[in-house]
């Protein structure tokens, strides 16, 4: 197809520009649960709080580099923060981002 016969969509949305973050800034912290633990030692996947500009290249180099493993699949979830309350104040908790990182069947991430 020749570019001349590539039709446009006016709707679509613009490509948003990638920032490019450091490791130290894509992964916020581990979450170290329950759940996650269970995760960890049965399928090799762990769980981090993450930017919530980060792609999941970004993840999945910043894992590479700071833990010096081998990443297999990231999958990522936005997550609505919950609603909360003190004394006659209403709020809300922040909206944030979690990445489950499955490593290769060599690699292990020890948090303690």
């Amino acid at each position: 197809m020749s570019p001349a016969n590539v039709r446009t969509n006016p709707a679509a949305r613009p490509a948003t520009p990638s920032i490019v973050l450091p490791p130290h800034q894509v992964i916020l912290r581990p979450l170290v649960t329950e759940k996650g633990m269970h995760r960890s030692t049965r399928y090799n996947a762990y769980a981090f709080e993450i930017n919530r500009q980060a792609t999941k290249d970004d993840v999945r180099r910043a894992v590479e580099e700071l833990f010096n493993v081998k990443v297999v699949k990231v999958h990522t979830q936005n997550r609505k923060g919950k609603p909360r309350r003190t004394k006659f104040r209403a709020g809300r908790t922040k909206d944030w981002k979690k990445a489950i990182v499955k490593l290769d069947s060599e690699h292990r991430i020890d948090f303690f």
